[in-house]
């Protein structure tokens, strides 16, 4: 339904955009941020093991850096950089400008070349590929509780899982000063958590809004750890949430 701007909004009255076709191929200014970011990940956590290097960039240079998981932190973490390097449209809006975005896997998430061959191992880095040009090609913004499908009508993300879509939340598995990081007087970039979502999930979200679904993942014990089979916490079981 419209609302008095004319904008497509969900029960919640939250807007929905839609987007048709990007903007065409430019070059990549460069990677203006890398050694800061690569900088502020090692600070906050632990030592960069590699970095997935993008060959082929369009409009902003992708690349993911790796973080292994320890005894203290048993996660794998996966961090773009070179989503930052230009500012999102934001308009009015008095949102972050700047962003980058983190996956946070099972300490046993398989990263090798061969297994990446298989989308149920590789999924995740290239949603977060996709994400983080998004705002670029399409001349948009992103931020907290922002979701999207991943196509219409939403398909899985790979053949082990039936998540299909995504919501940008802070992540909650990270130290709190990994957030932000002040790049110089005029510029700070803050990182979000991509938190991939069920179809159920994904309606309840614009039924009633991000805090709706924030509460069920409280209730459920979700945070922002992708487990391809986690509990759907917006499926009804025997007649109740």
């Amino acid at each position: 339904m419209p609302n008095d701007k004319g904008e497509v909004v969900s029960l919640s009255g939250s807007p929905i955009h839609y987007y048709d076709k990007p903007a065409g191929w430019e070059a990549p200014q460069g990677e203006m941020c890398l050694e800061q970011i690569s900088t502020h990940i090692e600070a906050h956590l632990g030592p960069v093991a590699t970095v997935f290097h993008e060959i082929i960039s369009d409009t902003v240079h992708i690349d993911v850096h790796v973080v292994l998981a320890t005894e203290q932190s048993p996660y794998v973490r996966l961090v773009t950089s070179g989503m930052s390097d230009l500012a999102m449209p934001v308009g009015d809006n008095d949102v972050p400008r700047y962003l980058e975005l983190v996956a946070t896997l099972p300490g046993d998430w398989k990263l090798d070349q061969a297994s990446f061959e298989d989308e149920r191992w590789y999924w995740p880095v290239r949603l977060l590929k996709q994400l983080a040009r998004f705002p670029h090609k399409y001349r948009t913004w992103l931020g907290w509780g922002h979701s999207m499908p991943n196509g219409d009508p939403p398909e899985p993300y790979a053949p082990n899982t039936t998540l299909c879509g995504v919501v940008l939340l802070p992540s909650v598995t990270v130290p709190e000063a990994f957030a932000t990081l002040q790049i110089d007087a005029e510029k700070e970039v803050h990182f979000l958590s991509l938190v991939p979502l069920y179809r159920e999930e994904m309606d309840l979200k614009l039924r009633k809004g991000t805090d709706a679904l924030l509460e069920r993942f409280d209730k459920q014990g979700v945070d922002d750890t992708i487990d391809p089979r986690r509990i759907n916490t917006a499926r009804k079981r025997f007649g109740f949430f």
